[in-house]
């Protein structure tokens, strides 16, 4: 360098020193800038999610979607299902049971206020629990739950008793889940759209297709110990998208759902955190049992020998499932393993076929929603159908499609997987989307609820699960190993699923 340059009027000492002190002023700042991001990104979450729920209200829609935003969120109920599975008390403060189990009283908690300054109390519980059982109530608990509870008698403001006409053991627990929220008179009619509840987060947008976002409620009964501020549920279904706004920082969690192939690289990479845990899901190649040929069991049980479990679990979940021989998952009360009733075993598909006089090749359509379980399980699942005289026509579905046309028997056979614990019951409803109707069946479900005797009540437990696998009423593939992933720092994600709930108020950087 030319020494003279020094001697210039741009770079004289004194004005040397300003430029040096102009530039460490703007270091300074943009450290500064950079240590309040890093401070608001304490104060917020963004939470990675498979599909965008149909609405808010988990009362009236049967997405498991609706849960993850707004249940212990938005909404409350009168008892809490905790990660490990455990009820404890929530809006309840406290409750009895008479010994015969058909009674229980509720204390409710004092003080407590919806999130449009309507004050809580036990007029709101005979409410929600009356509107669930009402005709054309489409709660999807309404028949297992709701239908039930024989009435709700309010002897004061804090205080409700519930008389069942069956005793049920699972009460307490169906209390905690989001079927059984509590919702005000005077807003429950738009909760799907503007949901107000009595949670610590209220709504401020939800940007269709892309995110919903929840701020939180300083009017929460214990706001002071609700540490997020914010939390953005950004709706992501494919499985390379995922990966990239996880590595991106765009979320900073994936809670359920996220591909599993793309688990390795998060395990090598020191920023996250992937944990592994059990949840209720019975993964199921759903059968039309209304429409020809699958009306006849044999059709039915030649499906189940014709799908190789093991290759599916393998195949699509990356070895990150446990086979399932009926709508049970390993993790339940009383689970039977019956698998070994239907083993692969394609030769016996094709002599069950012809001895229903099912002429082959055998045209169907595959409905495929979006989860990748079920895009990329449908592409294994035809072609092991092909193999016995099965062709399979794939349909992709959007999940809105998928719930208004499939759910509601409009399919051959679909691939999805219920989240919903103790969802048994639904084959005791002869309207439901699969068309199974039973008395045998419907029998045994009204005799377990009937018994609080532990040992019978597991005996009946089995006794429904093999009814179920006798009828071979759907194919039962997996139970999904759930795999969650998240930032290093953040703690309160599950990574245990007894539902599909992310409790917020739990949630915290550190």
């Amino acid at each position: 360098m030319n020494h003279d340059a020094l001697n210039t009027p741009s770079m004289r000492p004194d004005r040397r020193v300003a430029a040096v002190s102009l530039a460490v002023l703007a270091l300074a700042g943009s450290l500064a800038a950079t240590e309040a991001l890093a401070q608001s990104r304490r104060d917020s979450v963004v939470i990675g999610m498979v599909l965008e729920p149909p609405g808010l209200d988990p009362t009236v829609a049967p997405s498991a979607a609706i849960g993850e935003i707004a249940h212990y969120n938005i909404f409350e109920g009168l008892t809490k299902i905790n990660v490990d599975g455990s009820v404890t008390p929530l809006l309840a403060e406290s409750w009895t049971m008479d010994p015969d189990g058909k009674l229980y009283t509720f204390k409710l908690k004092k003080g407590v206020k919806f999130q449009d300054g309507e004050a809580f109390d036990s007029a709101d519980v005979k409410f929600s629990f009356e509107r669930a059982k009402a005709e054309g109530s489409t709660n999807k608990a309404k028949k297992a739950v709701f239908d039930n509870i024989s009435s709700v008698a309010t002897p004061d403001a804090h205080t409700v008793i519930v008389t069942l006409n069956n005793a049920d053991g699972n009460f307490l627990f169906r209390m905690g889940e989001n079927t059984a929220v509590i919702l005000d008179a005077k807003s429950a009619a738009t909760a799907a759209t503007k949901p107000v509840g009595t949670g610590p987060y209220k709504l401020e947008n939800w940007a269709k297709g892309s995110a919903v976002t929840l701020v939180k409620w300083d009017g929460f009964r214990n706001a002071g110990a609700v540490k997020l501020k914010k939390a953005t549920f950004r709706f992501i279904p494919d499985a390379a998208a995922q990966s990239a706004a996880l590595l991106a920082g765009d979320i900073d969690a994936f809670p359920r759902g996220i591909a599993n192939q793309s688990l390795p690289q998060f395990k090598q990479d020191a920023r996250f955190v992937v944990e592994l845990g059990n949840q209720a899901g019975k993964g199921i190649m759903t059968i039309n049992n209304k429409r020809k040929p699958f009306d006849d069991v044999r059709v039915r049980r030649a499906l189940a020998h014709a799908v190789d479990r093991k290759a599916f679990i393998d195949g699509v979940l990356d070895g990150l499932g446990k086979p399932i021989g009926s709508h049970f998952a390993p993790s339940d009360a009383g689970y039977v393993d019956l698998t070994g009733m239907y083993p692969y075993d394609p030769e016996k598909a094709k002599a069950l076929l012809k001895e229903a006089g099912v002429a082959t090749p055998l045209n169907v359509t595959l409905t495929l929603p979006p989860p990748p379980y079920a895009r990329k399980g449908g592409e294994v699942l035809a072609a092991q159908l092909a193999k016995v005289g099965v062709i399979a026509k794939i349909e992709n579905v959007e999940w809105a499609q998928w719930l208004s046309g499939t759910f509601k028997g409009n399919f051959d056979l679909t691939v999805i997987n219920h989240v919903e614990p103790l969802d048994y019951v639904q084959y005791a409803n002869t309207a439901y989307y699969w068309g199974y109707d039973n008395k045998a069946f419907r029998d045994l479900v009204s005799k377990h609820a009937a018994t609080t005797n532990a040992k019978e009540r597991t005996k009946l437990f089995g006794d429904i699960q093999r009814q179920l696998a006798t009828d071979s009423v759907n194919v039962y593939i997996f139970n999904p190993t759930q795999a969650a992933v998240y930032k290093k720092g953040l703690k309160g994600i599950w990574a245990s699923s007894p539902i599909f709930a992310n409790d917020l108020a739990a949630t915290a950087w550190q």
